[in-house]
């Protein structure tokens, strides 16, 4: 359950391992320092002695525990703790995870639920970054934030590639049930992903302008980076949204289409039919004086004369595009 525990001071890690979730009173004594405390799926009892050590608020941990939240960030005292929800597209739909970071002036607590990826190429990457890390927990908070938003960007690179196919099925005279169905099914994954990152706009943008000792002012333009990344995403969401909408739409229109083509076709052969047999018709009734009756060509020429009739109104509905 504990992924890594690291000490940093400096902007240098000095001590990791599980040692330093022992000493975590005795480093956040120390002014210079700040601890990195990296969980998956923690159990109760792990995270009250989390709570313990750092002082954090009953209900934060509450909410890092259930792990059903939705993507928030909420400040108490000295503290903040933020939800982020991580994604990933596995095989044919897009799983959903959980990512509660708790910050403050000395200490950042990732506790992670669901599908999510490591952080430890997160933490490799501000290691490299001494003179920002020296600063405080607010860029390893910043390079989570990143790494979380910049995964939702090929995700959204594929529901665009989605959508190209779709649509050249849709055109292509792929209109069947089973499009819509894929239509539904991705643009509920696009709707799920957006309650995602629609809130990381006002939680980045919050985080550019509040100065805290988590937050330096030289952290906040990192944070308009990630604002920046967010947006992007919105828009090309929304436009895949608005996409999807008039896809399902046409694609709805041309079965409609079908269909009226169908009926014309059983309409324009039911035109054809009915000529002989209104023809055979008269003949059933029994009359007595009946052209067969005393005229040798009788029956040809009624005959032809129905063929006649049946070939100029094949034509007819064939030029009108009925059959």
């Amino acid at each position: 359950m504990i992924v890594n525990c690291v000490v940093y001071a400096g902007g240098c890690p000095i001590e990791s391992g599980s040692d330093s979730v022992a000493r975590i009173g005795e480093h956040l004594a120390h002014q210079d320092r700040f601890i990195w405390l990296g969980l998956l799926e923690p159990s109760e009892e792990l995270l009250k002695e989390v709570q313990r050590e750092f002082g954090l608020h009953d209900l934060a941990i509450e909410d890092a525990h259930r792990a059903h939240q939705r993507p928030k960030m909420e400040s108490y005292g000295e503290s903040l703790f933020i939800v982020l929800h991580t994604a990933q597209k596995v095989k044919d739909h897009v799983e959903f995870g959980e990512t509660h970071v708790f910050v403050g002036a000395r200490y950042i607590v990732t506790v992670r639920h669901g599908a999510s990826l490591s952080y430890q190429g997160v933490r490799q990457r501000c290691e490299t970054a001494t003179d920002q890390l020296a600063r405080g927990p607010g860029f390893p908070l910043y390079a989570v934030m990143d790494f979380v938003v910049d995964n939702y960007l090929p995700i959204v690179e594929e529901f665009e590639d989605e959508l190209i196919e779709v649509e050249q099925t849709i055109f292509k005279g792929g209109y069947r049930a089973e499009t819509t169905e894929r239509i539904y099914d991705l643009k509920r994954d696009v709707m799920a992903l957006r309650r995602a990152t629609v809130p990381l706009l006002e939680i980045s943008s919050a985080l550019t302008r509040q100065t805290t000792p988590m937050i330096t002012p030289e952290t906040q333009p990192y944070f308009r980076d990630v604002y920046d990344h967010v947006v992007r995403i919105n828009e090309i969401m929304d436009t895949v949204r608005e996409m999807l909408n008039t896809a399902l739409q046409v694609n709805l229109s041309l079965i409609t289409m079908k269909q009226n083509d169908v009926v014309k076709k059983l309409a324009g052969w039911a035109g054809l039919l009915g000529v002989p047999t209104m023809i055979a018709s008269f003949y059933g009734m029994n009359f007595k004086y009946m052209p067969e009756l005393d005229w040798h060509y009788g029956y040809p020429s009624v005959i032809g004369v129905c063929t006649i009739a049946c070939i100029i109104l094949y034509f007819r509905l064939k030029k009108a595009d009925w059959l």
